[in-house]
């Protein structure tokens, strides 16, 4: 049996080694491929190898964002069994690719967001170069760690740090704008607590005006398409503000090219013209899922797992959306570094602003297709499953809260963590529900209390009878049989007040929120700049050192 055992352990171990290797392969043939593609490409440009050894960089950053920061899109909606896994990493990946490729960084600030000022270099373009190398192999090699780690961290910040740090090594702590540091700073509290707080007042809604009704189908008929009209205005919203700036012009031609509609052609999309385009989608979506659950209703049970597979195809297209977004915004700044390097190799200076080059944005969109395909599956499943267990309509809500609270902070200029708002929308579900739990529970803990009152009491009793009758003497059959009797009475109460007081204990301390995950994942939050800071200055010091 032993044997039988070992051998199987054997077995899946090779068989682990396999997958492992298999998946290198494929990351190592992508990442030579790039390498190869820069050089031959850029072969009569000087520095070319150093601009293709960046590439090869920028290849292993796009994957890693795909291994780590795509999970915050899926998650949520296969830890709620809407999507397979393999489901998910297929949508996930053709989302992303598109939303890098279609509507993905026109123009960037290269250095993210006037985080360090590049006057300090003084035109010179080697230490740039050598500066933003550092920052995007820190920033790379920050989220694998975290990745391996299972813990979601933001690339957005992972690459902040690295462009601070090496910021830092290559002209010394006054090249940093600290008030932008800080704004990024204050978005490790907002995010989160926007995210969570949000979540949360949808997952309640949906509690108290479906679930919690004694007709289940008949509350589902009515707010069903209200919920998913919002989702909808939201998403529509959501993604005209930051997936469609860089093709907005065309699309403004395109829908004006339609009867009744007329839109002024303006650099990028407003506010105004967002909200209406989502609130006409709305109005649409709200009927025609009314006209379809009408048609549907008549089959569904009254139970809560039928209104949430209600929920099933909206958060398939929330994860869709979410993943177009993601790659249309996060992906360009993400691989700035990358663009920065290849407009100061290829024109021979510093500029503050570069537009990112197709096979630029190429390697970020299938770098992050293939790193979420090879290692995305361990960062989609913590959080879809080992932070709080999720249904179609928790993870509903944090598919709302992501979209909604990027709305809100872009118009108000806080500045957000997609990953942070995703993480703290899924810790805002779990801890409502433990509260909720806690609520209903109370009147039960108030009932325990009062019998362990009532039965101490009655124990006390038993217990004062028993100690006359063993002071008497000479006493009677019966009066002996009462003591036995007594003692069975006084372990019988006394077994029944630990039994409570267990029951009490355990109602009190249920959790559906894992705290270990919660401590990794906000540590992991903390440190993600700083710790991408030193790695780039470190890494700044040996590519200095090696090209001198």
């Amino acid at each position: 049996m032993e044997i039988q055992t070992i051998k199987r352990l054997e077995e899946e171990a090779i068989k682990k080694n396999s997958t492992d290797f298999t998946r290198l392969g494929f990351a190592l043939f992508f990442m030579i491929g790039v390498l190869t593609f820069s050089f031959l490409s850029n072969g009569g440009i000087p520095n070319n190898m150093f601009l293709a050894i960046a590439a090869l960089i920028g290849a292993y950053m796009a994957m890693n964002i795909g291994a780590n920061d795509v999970a915050n899109n899926v998650g949520p909606a296969v830890g709620s069994k809407a999507m397979t896994m393999t489901m998910a990493i297929t949508i996930a990946a053709i989302f992303e690719a598109s939303g890098a490729l279609i509507a993905g960084g026109e123009v960037v600030k290269t250095i993210k967001k006037g985080i360090i000022d590049i006057s300090a270099f003084g035109g010179n373009s080697d230490p740039f170069i050598w500066a933003m190398m550092a920052a995007l192999l820190a920033a790379a090699l920050w989220l694998n760690f975290a990745t391996m780690m299972k813990a979601p961290v933001s690339t957005t910040h992972s690459i902040v740090g690295g462009v601070m740090g090496a910021g830092i090594a290559a002209a010394g702590f006054s090249i940093v704008s600290w008030s932008t540091m800080g704004k990024i700073a204050a978005s490790w509290i907002i995010s989160p607590v926007l995210g969570g707080l949000i979540a949360a007042a949808f997952l309640y809604a949906i509690k108290k005006s479906i679930i919690h009704k004694e007709d289940k189908v008949q509350a589902a008929r009515i707010w069903v398409p209200v919920f998913v009209s919002i989702m909808s205005w939201a998403f529509v919203t959501y993604i005209t503000l930051k997936g469609l700036k860089k093709i907005w012009p065309q699309v403004v031609d395109i829908l004006n090219f339609l009867p009744l509609i007329s839109i002024e052609v303006t650099k990028k999309p407003t506010f105004t013209t967002a909200l209406i385009m989502g609130g006409i989608t709305a109005v649409s979506i709200y009927f025609l899922v009314k006209t379809k659950l009408s048609s549907k209703i008549q089959t569904i049970e009254n139970s809560k797992e039928s209104v949430n597979i209600l929920f099933t195809i909206p958060l398939i297209f929330a994860a869709a959306l979410l993943s177009f977004a993601h790659g249309a915004n996060d992906v360009a700044n993400a691989i700035g570094p990358l663009a920065a390097i290849n407009d100061a190799v290829v024109n021979g200076g510093i500029s503050s602003k570069a537009s990112i080059p197709l096979w630029v944005m190429g390697v970020g969109a299938l770098g992050i297709a293939l790193g979420l395909g090879l290692y995305g599956p361990k960062l989609i499943q913590t959080v879809g499953s080992e932070i709080t267990e999720l249904d179609q309509i928790r993870a509903f809500s944090i598919a709302m809260a992501a979209s909604i609270t990027v709305i809100i902070a872009s118009q108000l200029g806080l500045p957000v963590s997609s990953t942070h708002i995703a993480i703290g929308g899924v810790f805002g579900v779990g801890f409502l529900r433990e509260y909720m739990h806690k609520n209903s529970a109370s009147d039960t803990i108030k009932d325990d209390k009062e019998i362990i009152k009532d039965e101490k009491i009655l124990r006390s009793a038993y217990k004062s009878e028993l100690t006359t009758l063993e002071k008497r003497e000479n006493k009677s059959k019966e009066e002996y049989e009462r003591i036995v009797e007594l003692y069975k009475l006084i372990a019988a109460e006394g077994k029944l007040i630990k039994t409570t007081k267990k029951h009490i204990k355990k109602a009190k301390k249920v959790e559906y929120v894992k705290r270990d995950a919660v401590k990794k994942i906000i540590a992991a939050w903390l440190i993600t700049v700083p710790a991408a800071a030193m790695l780039a200055g470190v890494l700044f010091y040996m590519i200095r050192g090696i090209m001198l």
